[in-house]
């Protein structure tokens, strides 16, 4: 069975990987795409190999799976699954630190929760080749309207699915 490679829409909390989610459900029938969030209360590091597991057992069938939700390779180094994708592909949305606080605080985070997403958020961007192979794009969600990331997500998933925008 050929191995197909799965796509990671990641980024800092805030950054607008939830909201996009559904409208990149729409604009790629032809995948599986999950919001990894709707898994919670349970201890992450299991649920983030669960979510490789889902993606195995979904490209066993031919399909794709896009999972977006917080994600970097150190997290999926342990899972036992890791090895079952040709590759493992990451897109990052990011937002300047105004938005996140903006958004984050009105969903009652405390402060230095968001100081330390902003933290992660800039990790993100400076490690974005170190750390990810292929190097990770990011789409800046700053002012760009949902519809939009989706669109480049879509391009993204499609490029390196078929080697070329669809």
């Amino acid at each position: 069975m050929t191995k197909l490679p799965l796509f990671v829409v990641t980024g800092a909390s805030g950054a607008g990987k939830s909201t996009v989610c559904s409208l990149v459900r729409e604009m790629l029938p032809n995948f599986d795409v999950f919001d990894m969030d709707i898994i919670n209360n349970v201890d992450w590091q299991i649920a983030k190999a669960n979510w490789l597991r889902i993606a195995y057992s979904i490209s066993l069938s031919g399909r794709g799976t896009v999972l977006c939700g917080t994600m970097v390779p150190e997290n999926i180094e342990a899972a036992d699954h890791k090895d079952k994708f040709d590759r493992i592909l990451y897109i990052n949305l990011h937002c300047d630190d105004a938005t996140r606080e903006e958004r984050l605080t009105a969903r009652g985070w405390e402060k230095s929760l968001i100081e330390e997403y902003e933290k992660f958020a800039n990790w993100l961007i400076q490690n974005a080749t170190a750390a990810f192979n292929p190097p990770m794009p990011t789409i800046n969600t700053t002012n760009l309207p949902p519809k939009e990331v989706a669109k480049q997500i879509k391009d993204w998933v499609m490029m390196n699915w078929y080697g070329t925008p669809h």
